[in-house]
């Protein structure tokens, strides 16, 4: 019967053998050896990142599609990491057209063909073609968050005037926030719960609260239908109060961590919160021969509400 490559590790004399038989070995007998033996040893771990805080970001090894996972220090082990997908999708609007095009779009395909990330100091990266569009994805980890980093080539002759790649943080741990009893967002007042208008969101069985978007308008013209249940099945309820900073922010389950996304100019700040997603995306034309980049932010750590205000008040015009 064939021994496997623990049991031999647990036979007395081992060591002699298996240096005897290393060095009788061919180089290609010996990598397939190696392989069948001790694939752990040779299986190439994804990069892992860790800033000051505890905070560790790395590759999602269990998606195909380009997908980040994350971790904050506190918390019950199996509640304090998330996915951020990177980005859920690329969308462009060819000059002069109503609808949009999707050049990727996330489908947690088991067939998809991984991206070949690549670690450049605390930041995980990966480049891409959709058609004769040159595309790359960057997640940097710093102190209190991540920035990530979009760049758009246009190799072709179309002129489009619109392209966005849509940052998706999935907050099913310890940010996750069905009800949205725990997602604000800030007008001139002060700090309000995004969803605030809806009280009956709280009582309502979550089969009819779900599915929704909740969105509040930052620069993009609120709605007179505040409430536009679609052909999609998708409830969109809008805010009919506009925001006065772009972000909006998620308190952990027992209020100590702040999850807070934000970006220079997107048109609205909004959430699916069965997912407890965040998105502030803003948009970029992208002429034929041209190159375009963006930059949005989403803020972890371990404070208040009104840390994240004056954090953002400082950062966002940082951005690029």
């Amino acid at each position: 019967m064939p021994i496997s490559g623990q049991t031999l590790l647990s036979h007395v004399g081992y060591s002699a053998w298996a240096n005897q038989l290393l060095l009788s070995m061919p180089p290609c007998a010996l990598i397939l050896f190696a392989s069948t033996f001790f694939p752990l040893a040779v299986r190439a771990q994804a990069p892992e990142i860790q800033n000051p805080a505890g905070i560790k970001m790395t590759i999602d090894a269990a998606d195909k599609d380009p997908a980040l996972s994350v971790t904050i220090p506190d918390g019950p082990p199996n509640d304090r990491t998330f996915k951020i997908l990177l980005p859920e999708h690329v969308t462009v609007r060819s000059h002069g057209q109503i609808e949009a095009q999707h050049l990727y779009i996330y489908d947690h395909n088991p067939a998809s063909k991984a991206p070949r990330w690549k670690k450049v100091g605390n930041a995980l990266e990966y480049e891409t073609d959709f058609g004769q569009i040159h595309f790359v994805a960057r997640a940097t980890l710093v102190d209190d968050g991540i920035l990530f980093h979009y760049d758009f080539v246009n190799r072709g002759a179309t002129d489009y005037d619109m392209a966005t790649a849509i940052t998706d943080p999935r907050f099913h741990a310890v940010f996750y926030d069905p009800r949205l009893e725990r997602t604000y967002v800030h007008h001139k007042d002060g700090f309000a719960l995004l969803a605030f208008r809806t009280p009956e969101r709280l009582t309502m069985p979550l089969t009819e609260w779900f599915p929704v978007r909740y969105l509040a308008s930052y620069t993009a013209p609120v709605p007179t239908d505040l409430v536009q249940r679609r052909d999609d099945g998708i409830t969109y309820r809008y805010s009919p109060d506009r925001v006065d900073t772009p972000m909006i922010a998620t308190l952990s389950q027992d209020e100590t961590w702040v999850a807070a996304s934000f970006s220079r100019d997107p048109g609205n700040v909004w959430t699916n919160p069965q997912l407890t997603c965040q998105h502030v995306d803003p948009q970029v034309p992208l002429p034929h021969g041209a190159h375009a980049h963006y930059e949005m932010k989403i803020l972890i750590f371990k404070g208040t509400l009104q840390d994240a205000l004056r954090k953002v008040s400082v950062q966002v015009n940082e951005l690029e």
